[in-house]
């Protein structure tokens, strides 16, 4: 009987654990949210999202960055955090395939508080953009095929906009080295027409 109470106590404060880093920043992290303009998906309709949805977050330089940027590419979108080691492996990863097309765009949506992202990106720095997320995020992220809110979350839209692949955990070269070929061959046709 004791050992069924220690199981049932470690998974109880696993759980709340879990509920305070997903939903406890607004409280115990920074007072402005990162969020600039990320439509209210808790609101919204709670069906899968099967395109790329508007929204616009903010960078580390606090400059806001509209979805309807990276219109015409196909884009890699990473939901991460800074103290997730699968996800520090996927940074290295998307890094290196940011530069193989000028059709392809990779977009970090980075979880956890600015403080902790700066942090981390001064000692791992990336060229492609960074952006903060947040709670919001992790329900768009839920939305785009994320059920388990999992990171690290990639989704793969191709140049129309239409969500194409996701993928919850660590992705590897042989992930993306299947889906993108196909999709940057496509967006190259697209550009000749």
């Amino acid at each position: 009987m004791k050992a069924g109470k220690a199981i049932l106590a470690t998974l109880l404060a696993g759980a709340i654990s879990i509920l305070i880093a997903i939903f406890g920043e607004p409280w115990l992290g920074e007072t402005k949210p990162p969020s600039v303009q990320l439509p209210d998906f808790r609101q919204a309709t709670r069906e899968r999202l099967t395109e790329l949805p508007g929204f616009s977050l903010r960078t580390l330089a606090g400059e806001d960055v509209n979805s309807a940027n990276w219109a015409g590419k196909v884009l890699v979108l990473h939901f991460w955090a800074s103290w997730c080691q699968p996800c520090q492996r996927d940074l290295r990863l998307l890094q290196a395939t940011q530069g193989v097309s000028d059709q392809l765009q990779v977009i970090g949506i980075a979880i956890d508080p600015a403080n902790e992202v700066t942090a981390y990106l001064a000692q791992n720095p990336v060229t492609y953009p960074i952006l903060l997320g947040g709670a919001e995020a992790v329900e768009v992220s839920r939305r785009l095929g994320n059920r388990l809110q999992a990171l690290p979350f990639t989704v793969i839209f191709d140049h129309r906009g239409r969500r194409v692949h996701d993928h919850c955990g660590e992705l590897t070269q042989g992930v993306l080295s299947g889906w993108l070929p196909p999709l940057l061959t496509q967006a190259a046709q697209a550009r000749t027409q």
